[in-house]
């Protein structure tokens, strides 16, 4: 298969495109033997991959769709089989921290471990696989096509890295052989110890926190964020590149206690060096009653985060804004100056300020 053949086979698969694709036959669904779970009697398992815990009779799926059992083996039914990709900027993820101005391979499967009701992958996310057009990709062909396309990075993105757990482990070991990066773009619902064996082998971690309440996560995303704030903080002890994005979504987790709540549990948990990104909501998916985010609402919360001794606070889509650039803590100097996906300018040397030497955290180059 050509690299044209390549991309047209997934253009169907866009989400820009409006076009629904053709299902997939069952005999397009991979046979890999999943990971981490555990074999129960009467040929049932027992998935530990995510909080969820699913115990899956024989012949049945757990809760993302995309991992069944078969006679008491668990299978992958989406290693190798993408239904997305696309070469993104990184800023896109978005990572700004992170190789910025380069572009990333960035793949996704079908299916997600959450249900969010304003999630804007739907099409792909909240779906079984059958139910989209993939494409064979296996992990060779990642890295091969990263490296053809000058990308720095692959990014595990856009629907759930999570359920395709064993493909981007693969994928990550396959890219990182030609010198290539490997990021991934989560919502953090995973078990301690896949989270542990995944930072290994990858370079970053963007974590999509939902909000900072329960009720939000219990009512609005169907999942759990006690276990996301645990894995932030483990995350951040690997030593692996961590960013935080938290949408904003009118009504629901725009509170400025909300804000200065979680912009305290950064500084004390995590500390203040980790970037977090306040990014205005769009009407999507169950969400559609709802209006776009406010940007006086965007700006408060930098506000709040920024008064609490958060240092890299930026706010996104919302493309010309100053908070869109990285902000010397020390001398207050742009040193890396960007709009929308863009970056503009990039004047840091080696990973320093160029006026007064402050050293900013991230991965430079």
């Amino acid at each position: 298969m050509s690299r044209r053949d390549l991309f047209a086979g997934a253009s169907g698969c866009l989400l820009a495109s409006g076009v629904r694709p053709a299902p997939a036959p069952e005999s397009r669904l991979s046979r890999v033997e999943a990971k981490f779970y555990e074999k129960l009697p009467n040929k049932k398992i027992k998935c530990v991959l995510c909080p969820r815990e699913c115990v899956i009779d024989d012949r049945e799926r757990g809760f993302c769709g995309v991992r069944e059992n078969r006679e008491g083996t668990y299978y992958t039914l989406v290693h190798s089989r993408p239904c997305t990709f696309h070469v993104d900027p990184i800023e896109k993820k978005p990572f700004f921290h992170f190789l910025p101005g380069t572009l990333s391979f960035s793949l996704a499967t079908a299916g997600c471990n959450v249900n969010c009701k304003f999630c804007q992958n739907w099409q792909i996310s909240q779906v079984r696989p059958e139910q989209v057009r993939s494409v064979d990709l296996p992990p060779s062909r990642v890295a091969s096509t990263a490296s053809e396309y000058s990308c720095r990075s692959v990014s595990y993105t856009y629907s759930e890295p999570v359920v395709f757990y064993e493909y981007m482990i693969d994928s990550a070991q396959a890219t990182r052989r030609l010198g290539i990066r490997n990021a991934v773009v989560t919502n953090g619902f995973i078990q301690p110890e896949p989270l542990s064996k995944l930072c290994e082998q990858v370079d970053a971690i963007k974590v999509d926190l939902k909000s900072f309440s329960e009720r939000f996560y219990r009512e609005v995303v169907n999942g759990e964020l006690k276990p996301v704030l645990e894995n932030l903080v483990r995350v951040r002890k690997a030593g692996t590149w961590l960013e935080i994005v938290y949408l904003i979504i009118p009504t629901l987790n725009d509170g400025d206690s909300e804000f200065r709540n979680l912009s305290k549990w950064l500084k004390r948990e995590l500390g203040t060096d980790v970037p977090i990104h306040f990014t205005r909501f769009h009407p999507e998916y169950l969400l559609k009653n709802l209006t776009p985010t406010p940007t006086a609402r965007l700006e408060s919360a930098h506000a709040i985060a920024k008064a609490e001794g958060l240092r890299y606070v930026y706010l996104g889509n919302l493309p010309g804004h100053p908070a869109e650039n990285t902000f010397c803590p020390s001398c207050r100097r742009v040193v890396v100056q960007r709009t929308g996906f863009v970056t503009r300018k990039l004047e840091l040397k080696a990973g320093r300020c160029p006026g007064c030497q402050f050293a900013i955290p991230g991965i430079w180059g």
